[in-house]
């Protein structure tokens, strides 16, 4: 029987994700959302992409987004240029993190996601990689010249990182989105007539 008290310090370590900062903050000097924020927004990009390829497990979409970047309670969020020096022990974390809890098959989800050989790993990458779009799109909102910087970058991204249709479809609408557009459509002036009368 597994002891209940694993169990609710993971879910202790899992919150502990909202203050492991991205590790673009450092190097770019940019307020982006912690990986906490991150993951969730993952999660519903990877389920739209699923309903748009029109493939995927949509449970096992769901781990993956969840689960694809948990072990960094432990290793940090590493920027791109990090990733050229650190070795990270992802997998040695996660066991670790999750070793004695009621979620220990959550490795086997992980595992699947890093190989990249099924539909459902290759969305939640897809929504991964597309979430940094997002958020550049948002910076764009608030002034910042980062996204002007990173636009061949992410336009290599886009050509040779992103797997399937339905992810080169969004990173081009993401291009031209305008990411106040849901507060300008649905706010009280438009929806109750007879507000502020």
């Amino acid at each position: 029987m597994v002891d209940i008290k694993r169990d609710i310090e993971l879910l202790y370590e899992i919150g502990s994700l909202r203050n492991v900062p991205r590790g673009w903050r450092q190097h770019l000097a940019v307020d982006c959302a912690s990986d906490l924020e991150h993951t969730m927004r993952v999660m519903y990009l990877a389920l739209a992409l699923a309903r748009r390829e029109g493939a995927g497990n949509e449970e096992l979409i769901m781990k993956m987004a969840l689960t694809h970047d948990v072990a960094e309670t432990r290793t940090a969020d590493h920027s791109i240029v990090q990733k050229v020096y650190v070795e990270e022990h992802e997998e040695e974390a996660l066991h670790d993190m999750l070793a004695g809890t009621s979620l220990t098959n959550l490795e086997d989800v992980v595992r699947l996601y890093r190989e990249r050989t099924t539909i459902e790993a290759k969305l939640v990458k897809d929504a991964d990689n597309l979430d940094i779009d997002l958020e550049l799109k948002e910076l764009e909102e608030q002034g910042h010249q980062l996204p002007k910087k990173w636009a061949g970058y992410r336009r290599l991204v886009r050509d040779k990182k992103l797997y399937t249709t339905a992810a080169k479809q969004f990173w081009d609408e993401i291009q031209s989105s305008d990411p106040s557009s849901w507060v300008l459509t649905t706010n009280k002036w438009v929806k109750v007539p007879t507000a502020g009368t």
